[in-house]
């Protein structure tokens, strides 16, 4: 292989080892992540208090008898919540997987969720499965009644209805959900950096919008939302002109993003309802898609985004026709190497070429050690006498690195891949394959077998009789097997399928290469 090449694999390499460690979220220590629980603790001990003020100015009246705090549960095959009748609020909310794991989407310490003055107790008017009715009437002359109504899916309806009388103020409504997003264990760490505020907008072009730290007109978005790696919250307003404003807070990088919808009841009414549907659930792609609503782009594809839906959309079909997503992965690599295999051929072909010529570069690289612009020359008239192109071996590559990256975010972020096993001791295709386990050390064998492969593909290619270059050579499979490591097994599976399947492709180019040489001696 050319110097050239040689250089473009190594940057290649050096890119993506920037890319993992420096634009991926980091795993956090167990005391970093204490702290995050202790500063996202006091942001929602501080709001709550502030809340807690509030409700007390507007119910002071309030006899201490019905102080009393109420939880109740409710559950189906799907989810199961804890409403709390202080606020009116949820306390919980869990949602069942496809392993049978329970994930509780109310993040750590930022409970309770969706609360109107957490001070306040709501009188229970109704509670069922199926619809969970709260009421709640101040001192000041005016009266909210909250209801969820509940599905057997992730899709609920929120109803808010407030009524006064003439003379009295109607107080700001609010649908709040955070600081944070829950997750499972293994996603913690990174939870606080993965949460992010999202926005989807109401007329075209419609487009996600990430929300930093600001308050956006609400009117302007027919949904927003707060999401991480695998789940989702979001909030879809029936009329989204009922709500003034969207806030999406984050008190310092310690913490993760909350959002408020605001709503401030026009003074010259005497009685108002507000209607939003929330969904809170995973980010199944094509689950997500049925509503037709846009929820899926919160699947974040990447900077190739339109090639991980493409490779989603081929990868969903394989794994109709195999019921294993492992198979799909390797049926949808041999695909993409049989589109690629002109292109391969050409540049196998350029590699022998270029080691058949070895001997005729290293006796000019001799000869003319001295005079570099000669040396220049004559290997320029090498290349055109031997018909070879220095550089042919690095259109496949550059071709690759599109279909890597879109294949490492696709099978990073697709929830339809998570917990999703292929043969043996492979599980979980979205994350390493863990062979064996040896205390806090993980024995991860597909990267092993991986980098195994990519020596022997070196070693047949390798066209350089400099030391130097020769050691790069063998030394970047041991960089691919370190920086594959923790990268998901379904990923190992496509560049170790990728590397068999060129293996093999090199073999008869070099044997036809040689048999050719052979036969003009």
């Amino acid at each position: 292989m050319q110097k050239n090449t040689i250089l473009f694999v190594v940057c290649s390499a050096i890119t993506m080892f920037v890319w993992f460690f420096y634009f991926t979220p980091q795993q956090q220590s167990a005391q970093i992540a204490q702290s995050n629980a202790d500063v996202v603790q006091n942001q929602k001990d501080e709001s709550k208090e502030e809340a807690e003020t509030l409700a007390q100015s507007i119910s002071a009246d309030a006899d201490i008898g019905s102080t009393k705090e109420e939880e109740f549960l409710v559950e189906t095959d799907k989810f199961k919540a804890v409403f709390s009748n202080k606020g009116a609020s949820i306390l919980s909310w869990s949602i069942k997987e496809k392993s049978g794991q329970w994930v509780d989407l109310v993040f750590p310490n930022s409970a309770p969720a969706m609360s109107n003055f957490p001070g306040s107790v709501y009188k229970i008017i109704s509670q069922s499965k199926e619809k969970i009715t709260f009421e709640y009437s101040s001192m000041q002359g005016w009266k909210i009644i909250k209801t969820f109504n509940l599905s057997d899916a992730y899709m609920h309806n929120l109803n808010i209805e407030i009524e006064k009388s003439s003379e009295a103020s109607f107080p700001q409504i609010s649908v709040d959900w955070g600081p944070g997003l829950g997750t499972d264990e293994r996603e913690l760490k990174e939870n606080t950096s993965l949460t992010r505020v999202t926005a989807y907008t109401l007329n075209k072009p419609f487009k996600l919008k990430k929300l930093k730290n600001n308050s956006f007109v609400a009117s302007d978005y027919k949904w927003s939302a707060v999401d991480n790696r695998y789940f989702l919250a979001a909030f879809i307003p029936n009329e989204p002109a009922d709500f003034n404003q969207i806030m999406s807070n984050r008190a310092n990088k310690k913490v993760p993003y909350s959002l408020q919808l605001t709503a401030n009841p026009q003074k010259d009414i005497n009685k108002k309802a507000y209607s939003l549907d929330f969904y809170l659930g995973p980010k199944d792609y094509t689950y997500l898609k049925t509503y037709n609503l846009g929820l899926e782009k919160t699947v974040d594809f990447g900077f190739f985004g339109f090639l991980g839906k493409l490779a989603f959309a081929v990868l969903s079909y394989f794994h109709k026709l195999t019921s294993n997503y492992g198979w799909a992965i390797i049926m949808l690599t041999i695909c993409i190497q049989i589109l690629v295999l002109p292109l391969t051929l050409k540049s196998f072909k350029s590699a022998a070429a270029m080691k058949r010529i070895q001997p005729l570069i290293k006796d000019i690289q001799t000869k003319y050690k001295d005079d570099p612009k000669r040396l220049q020359a004559e290997m320029l008239h090498i290349y055109r006498n031997q018909k070879v192109n220095p550089l042919g071996g690095c259109l496949p590559m550059l071709l690759q690195l599109p279909i890597f990256w879109a294949f490492f975010t696709m099978l990073r972020n697709a929830y339809e891949l998570r917990n999703e096993g292929w043969i043996l001791w492979v599980k979980d295709l979205s994350t390493a394959d863990q062979f064996m386990t040896f205390g806090s050390f993980s024995l991860n064998l597909l990267p092993l077998i991986m980098g195994l492969g990519m020596f022997f593909q070196q070693k047949m290619t390798t066209a350089v009789s400099d030391p130097t270059q020769k050691k790069i050579m063998y030394i970047l499979p041991i960089v691919f097997t370190f920086m594959f490591w923790t990268f998901p097994s379904g990923l190992v599976i496509y560049w170790l399928t990728n590397s068999v399947i060129s293996m093999i492709e090199q073999y008869f180019v070099i044997k036809k290469d040689t048999a050719t040489n052979i036969k003009h001696a």
